[in-house]
Formats: C-alpha cells, structure tokens, sequence
C-alpha cells in the first residue's frame, strides 16, 4: 500500500512539534512549513546512504536555517541513519543530546556543517559546490559527481554574508548548487514587510543565478522547480512559497510558530487537524517503512560509486586527499624548501610566501586565495592558477573584497574534504571574518587564515589599518591556533604545524615591515607555542617574552642589559595555546617564577599579565594607532630599546 505524501510529511511535522513540546523550547515553524518540501528533497532529488554518511560522492545537505534543527534530526531519524534515535530526538535540546538546539557537525555524521547564524550555511555550501566542481576538475565525473543542496529561510537571505556568497557562486557559475529558500515571509518580529521590501528574487538573477518558484505545499509543484533546478547550468534559487508553522490551526501562518513551543492545547489542536493520531514520538509502521525505504534507495548508486572507484586510475590520490591527514615533518620539508633563497631580512608575509611555493608544489590538495589582497598578503604561488567557471581545477580563488564570504566558503571546502583551504586578508579585517573564524574553531575545520599587516608596523595608513586588540582577542576563540611568527623559520614551521592539525583552523599574523633572521633552523621549537630563544649570558633576571616583529626589539633589550651585567633570557611565543599545552615543568622552566617577566607586542597588553605576573613589565599599546612611518610610530608608543631597557632597569633596582 501506497503511503500518502502528506503522511509522509506529517511524520515531520509530528515529531518537530513533539520534540520541541518535550524541551519547552525550539523552533516548530519552518520544519513544520518546509516538511512538504524536504519529503520531495529527500524521497526524488537528494543522493545518500544512511549506511555510510561519509560517502565522499553523497550530495551535501545543508540546513542554513540552524534554529528549523528539528527537521534534519526528524529527516535523519526517518531515513535510517544510526543517529539520531528515537530517544536522542525526545531528549532535544537537553544536556548530552546529539540533537542540539542547532545542527552540529561533530555530533551528527548526517551533519554536514553546523548552522545557526543565519547566512553561513548557506555562504559554506558556496564553498562546498566550490570543491565539488575543482575536485570533479581532478578526477572526474566517475567519483565526483554531486550536488550541494541548502534549506534557507528569510533570515539566511537578508544577511549581508548572502550577498557575498551568492555573489561569488554566481560568479563561479556554481550549478550543481542549489537553494530552497523557504519564504514563509515571517520573522520573529512578525511579517517580513516590518523590515524588508527586496526583490529577492531579482537580485539572485542579478548575480548570475537561475530562480524558480513553487507553491511549497504541492508536491508536484516542488517536484517541478527542484527538476528545473538541478537541470540549469547555473546555480538556482528556488522559492518555496510555504507557510510557517502549517498545521497548526491557530498559529499556522504566525511568528508564533517561530521560536516557542506551540503549547499542549494547540499540539493537540495540530494533530487534530492534520489526522495524525499516533502518540507522541511514535510513527505509523507503514510510513516509518516508507521513509527507510527512501534511505535505503541510496546504497545501489553507492555500491556503483565504490565499484568505479576500485577500478579508477587516480583511487589512492583520491582516497589520500579525501583522508585528509599531512604528516608534520613532510610538511616541515616542503615548507623549507626555499630556504636557500630566504633573505637575511625579509617580512613574513614575504618569507610565508617562500614556504607556501614549497608546500603547493608538493600538497595539491591546497586552495588558496585572497580577498582582493594577492599581492600584499602573497598568497598566491607560481603552483597555483585561479579558478574559474571555465577552468575549475585551479587552485587559487580571488573572493573580491568578500572576506566573510571567503571565509565561510573555505569552511565549506574544508568540510567537504578533499580540499585545504587557505585565504589572506588585512589582520585588521579579521573583524569582517571573525564569525567565519568562530565557525571553523566549533566545527573543527582545518582553515588556515592568512592575516598579514599584523601592527602598527602598516605604518602611514593609519588607525583603520592597524591592529591593536585583535591578536588577543583572537587567541581567546578555543581550538584556534593563533601563530604570529617572528622570522622566516617560525613562518615555515607555523605553515607546517598549520597544515598537520587536522582538527581545527590556524591563523598566521604577519608582518609587513622586514625582520632579522633570529634564527637558522634545527629543532621544530615553535611546536612548543613558546621557547627560549636565547639563554640569558649574566645571571639571569630578567625574562623578555615577545612575538612577531617585537622580537626585534625584545633582542636589542637582552642585548643592552646584558651589557651593563642584567642577565636576559629572550622567550618566542608564537602560539599561545600550544605553550598552555605543555607540561607545567616545561612552561615553568621556561617562565621560571623568581625573576622580572616582561612581555613586548604592539598590541594591547590586557591578556600578558597571564604570563608577567602583576608584578611584571607589559610594553604594548592600549591606544589605537596612529598615521606615520613605522619608525615614528614604534617610538612615539614606547616600543624601542632605549625606551624599554632603562624601565627594566628602574623595575630592577626598585
């Protein structure tokens, strides 16, 4: 017997508006509106196979509007996946439950990126369709060929990260993606016309993208659009016309339905009015076989995929880059394998360009790219030719002035595997990337963020260029490694401790102005996060803790109190949380607790004191800059030798 496609649906709704009751919290509404719409997605259009949710050739699936999370854990649950169960949806929302307020990748295989803040997941399946077709480039219609499909709400659309992404996907001519953009016309304001009156629509075709239209409640209707969709060459937009919250009687159609339970007597009301008498969290023999019977379809054209793989010519190269994992030495060598053409001086953005042409030539599973910044950040290698639509095997992307898109799109890449992404920008716009940045550390994506101009060493364009707090502020995000590197040998061995962390994104902060080489290799020291870089000639008392470009400085001031008999241990710290990592012996031999600890970055100093004690010397900027040459600057802040030695020395003798 033939299951009804309205039951079908109401499955969803059903165990959206239960789960939601159950945690007295959630968001009813938008599964409840796009569950007509997912029922055709996943039963006509969508390639997976709940056996192995990891297959590399599965379409993606992309619920961008995170809060609706109740509708990817019901689509999961229904189609067979090992998670979520039965139980983990009734305990949503609650502590330990995979079934998280919003989607997260690391709790869920069926997960494909964790959403929440509206617009990224959408601008991450950008970069998802982005690696699809460069990968597809590579090997081949026989093992990359699939799509990226995205659920997007109202939210998604009006956020400024949207015109970024559609504006680089249309750009690219990305049409194996393609959006269901639930337009249900309610915020949780009220009705979208509080706030917004675009033509959507018009701007999507504006930027290059193919739009069509349903009534999201026809089955045939939705059948229809997404066909047309996924047949364009273009990237689509499907607008769903669909309403929030629908069975629900008396809140159907409402912002009532958008961020609340629906409360017991409407539930009860909605079961009513759609038919479904089954209790709650329970689904109907016939429709619970229907909806496996969905997940099941999947496993033949997998089966085949596995079959052309074994035969392919490329299989182990495909298999090695889908894997993922780079082997901290190999990388170490590539990294120096310019070495020999490393000036005495030179900056680190220059010098992270010498490792990088190592370390593309011989990875190309890297993609790189720059916010219109290529030739300041030096991002891009003589191994790397920019991506187009007609040619998507190159490796280097130019994002245009988009650093949030670009950031997102390199957390879609990294997410869909196969790919190590890495882009460049101004350090000062880090800001424009942050919640990108926030992203790539929660879902464990290996990003690497190139930020170069990394102080008032930018020097005459001024304080809107200059980063002052934004170093710390970033080094406070977990499970991002914040490397700032003082020379040409940090640089390489940061680009290579980068690249081996497979669980989580990097961010090198880079100079403009050049720097001595302080030294001359040997042993990986940065893997330590900080190290004695020299060991004090005198009696040691003083300890001098620097990064970057002020590692310069903090040499010269060892330098002069070691002249007058001051003994000073110089200690590099270019990655905070690897030396919190250490064991407490290590960190205390190298920051022993009985002598002055001074820290020297241009920088705030709020965050050193971790490090100096109250009782030690902080030499920074708690200001912002200032317009000037970078020798102006450096001296009018206070961050030269002959101003930080005799302070020393004052501390001392008091």
């Amino acid at each position: 017997m033939t299951v009804a496609q309205t039951d079908l649906a109401n499955a969803i709704r059903a165990l959206s508006m239960d789960a939601v009751e159950a945690a007295n919290s959630g968001h009813p509404g938008m599964p409840m509106g796009m569950a007509d719409v997912a029922t055709v997605l996943f039963r006509d259009f969508l390639k997976f196979d709940p056996a192995d949710p990891k297959w590399p050739d599965r379409d993606r699936f992309v619920l961008s509007a995170g809060h609706g999370s109740m509708l990817i854990y019901s689509l999961l649950y229904l189609t067979g996946y090992a998670q979520p169960t039965i139980d983990d949806v009734r305990t949503f929302r609650q502590f330990g439950s995979p079934c998280a307020g919003h989607p997260e990748n690391f709790e869920l295989p069926g997960v494909e990126c964790t959403t929440g803040p509206l617009g990224q997941g959408l601008a991450m399946a950008v970069g998802m369709a982005a690696a699809e077709r460069h990968l597809n480039a590579v090997f081949g219609d026989a093992i990359v060929d699939h799509r990226t499909w995205v659920i997007a709400g109202d939210g998604c659309l009006m956020e400024g990260i949207n015109h970024e992404a559609v504006g680089l996907a249309g750009h690219l001519g990305l049409g194996r993606l393609n959006v269901l953009w639930d337009d249900n016309r309610i915020t949780i304001d009220g009705p979208v016309s509080l706030s917004s009156s675009e033509d959507i629509p018009a701007r999507y075709r504006a930027s290059g993208w193919h739009v069509a239209e349903c009534d999201g409640h026809d089955f045939a209707d939705i059948a229809r659009a997404l066909a047309e969709a996924a047949a364009d060459p273009r990237p689509s937009l499907v607008q769903c016309r669909t309403i929030i919250g629908k069975g629900a009687p008396n809140k159907q159609g409402t912002s009532k339905t958008h961020g609340s339970a629906l409360g017991k007597d409407e539930v009860a009301a909605a079961r009513e009015n759609l038919g479904w008498t089954a209790a709650p969290f329970e689904i109907p023999d016939d429709i619970r076989a229907a909806w496996l019977d969905f997940g099941k379809r999947g496993g033949q054209a997998h089966g085949e995929w596995q079959k052309r793989l074994a035969s392919h010519s490329d299989r182990a190269e495909f298999e090695r880059r889908m894997a993922g994992d780079v082997d901290l030495e190999d990388a170490a060598g590539w990294a120096f394998a310019n070495w020999d053409r490393v000036p005495a001086s030179v900056a680190t953005r220059k010098s992270s360009e010498f490792a990088l042409e190592g370390l593309t030539a011989a990875m190309p599973e890297l993609v790189g790219g720059s916010a219109d910044l290529t030739g300041s950040n030096f991002t891009k290698t003589p191994s790397l030719t920019s991506m187009t639509p007609e040619y998507y095997a190159g490796r280097y992307i130019n994002y245009g002035i988009r650093e949030f898109g670009m950031a997102a799109a390199m957390n879609g890449m990294a997410l869909h595997g196969g790919i190590i992404p890495f882009g460049g920008t101004f350090l000062v716009f880090a800001d424009y990337c942050r919640p990108a940045i926030r992203l790539s550390a929660i879902q464990q994506a290996r990003v690497i963020y190139v930020m170069t101009h990394d102080s008032i060493g930018v020097g005459e364009d001024g304080p809107t260029h200059q980063p002052i707090e934004h170093v710390m502020s970033l080094r406070m995000i977990p499970n991002l490694e914040v490397y700032r590197p003082c020379d040409a040998v940090e640089v390489a061995e940061c680009w290579a401790l980068a690249l081996a962390k497979k669980d989580g994104p990097s961010l090198l902060a880079l100079s403009r102005q050049n720097l001595k080489q302080l030294r001359t290799g040997g042993d990986m020291l940065s893997a330590k996060g900080g190290y004695r870089l020299r060991a004090a000639t005198a009696a040691r008392q003083v300890v001098l803790i620097s990064t970057g470009s002020e590692m310069q400085i903090a040499a010269g001031v060892a330098e002069a109190l070691e002249a007058q008999g001051i003994g000073a241990d110089i200690v590099s710290m270019p990655c905070w949380s690897r030396f919190e990592a250490q064991e407490a012996a290590y960190r205390a031999d190298t920051l022993p607790p009985d002598v002055l600890r001074v820290s020297i970055e241009a920088g705030v100093t709020t965050g050193w004191e971790r490090y100096t004690g109250d009782g030690g010397l902080r030499f920074g900027i708690d200001s912002f800059g200032a317009s000037g040459p970078i020798d102006s600057l450096y001296k009018h802040f206070g961050l030269t030798v002959e101003a930080i030695a005799p302070k020393i020395l004052a501390k001392l003798q008091n």
